[in-house]
């Protein structure tokens, strides 16, 4: 099995060329697909590592975190979630910090040992060098329910600010108070993109986020209703077993549109694992890798070729034209 490079910008597993052929409905991720998250979720995890090894853990240090670690532990497959990735950088910090060695080592020895169980395989990692982190572990109680661990407190409002955490909870936020970063949300989807789309595949365009609704309905604006929201899956809303790489949510979405052979466009290893699990459970699925949004594209790029990824393209701009070459 090889990829194609078809033109610059976009690659194609030539063995699925049948496939997409015949495509008839399309999913896409949100975050690094949809919108640019750099200085929105991303900054969201750098300030909220800041502030709790600050405030809780009383480590005064700030800054640790590099946009490269971040995408480490997304790479792993079990970290789709912003969240997921704060605790296991909190725990990373207090463990060097316990142990005495440079954070930054110490991290690369969590993303080399990390998984697609996410943070049980961080957990596991420090069990298994005799890491003490249970203050901290239990100061945080993460993953319990909402509201009953500050950690998803405080990135909560960090991200969605005072205005719209009261909206979203209705609860006044306890930490933080002012605009939130998802101001700071980038849309890539265009006006003419969605014109395109909807000529090739009619209504059948969905969207299987990790946001929730609220969220990618505030960032996206008059786009959001382009999609078909009936089918859509927004997976901070629903139980965290649904996360991805869990493929049910995809599987319902192409199901509930009547898809028979569906292309879903995501930036990340869960979202490949996803769309290879419901292709697996026999719902016809190509899954398009979008690089160009990533902190190092070219490594972005280099991960989808080597997982032999159906498709790999550096933006969502360049989805009609691939598609219109086979």
């Amino acid at each position: 099995m090889t990829l194609q490079e078809i033109a610059e910008g976009m690659m194609i597993n030539p063995e699925k060329i049948p496939v997409m052929k015949k495509l008839d409905s399309i999913v896409f991720d949100c975050d690094g697909v949809l919108i640019d998250i750099t200085k929105s979720y991303d900054l969201a995890i750098q300030k909220t590592v800041d502030y709790i090894v600050q405030k809780m853990a009383h480590i005064n240090q700030s800054g640790l975190v590099t946009k490269q670690m971040i995408e480490g532990f997304k790479a792993s497959g079990g970290f789709n979630d912003e969240i997921d990735v704060t605790y296991a950088l909190i725990l990373g910090v207090v463990a060097a910090q316990k142990r005495n060695e440079p954070f930054h080592k110490f991290v690369c020895q969590l993303i080399e040992n990390a998984d697609q169980t996410g943070i049980k395989s961080v957990e596991k990692y420090l069990d298994s060098i005799n890491a003490d982190v249970s203050d901290i572990r239990k100061t945080l109680s993460y993953p319990s329910p909402k509201f009953q661990n500050p950690l998803s407190s405080i990135f909560d409002e960090i991200f969605y600010g005072s205005e719209l955490y009261l909206q979203l909870y209705k609860r006044k936020p306890q930490f933080f108070d002012g605009p939130g970063l998802i101001e700071n949300d980038v849309v890539l989807l265009s006006r003419d993109l969605v014109q395109k789309l909807h000529v090739k595949f009619g209504n059948k365009l969905a969207i299987v986020t990790g946001r929730g609704h609220l969220s990618a309905k505030y960032s996206l604006k008059g786009l959001f209703d382009a999609f078909d929201l009936h089918n859509s899956k927004f997976l901070e809303d629903e139980p965290r077993e649904m996360a991805k790489p869990n493929p049910q949510s995809l599987i319902s979405a192409i199901k509930g549109m009547n898809g028979k052979n569906a292309l879903y466009v995501g930036d990340s290893m869960e979202d490949y694992i996803m769309a290879h699990k419901a292709n697996e459970h026999g719902v016809s699925t190509i899954f398009c890798g979008i690089y160009g949004t990533s902190k190092d594209p070219q490594a972005k790029r280099t991960l989808f070729e080597s997982i032999n990824a159906d498709i790999i393209i550096k933006s969502i701009d360049l989805i009609p034209n691939t598609l219109n070459l086979v």
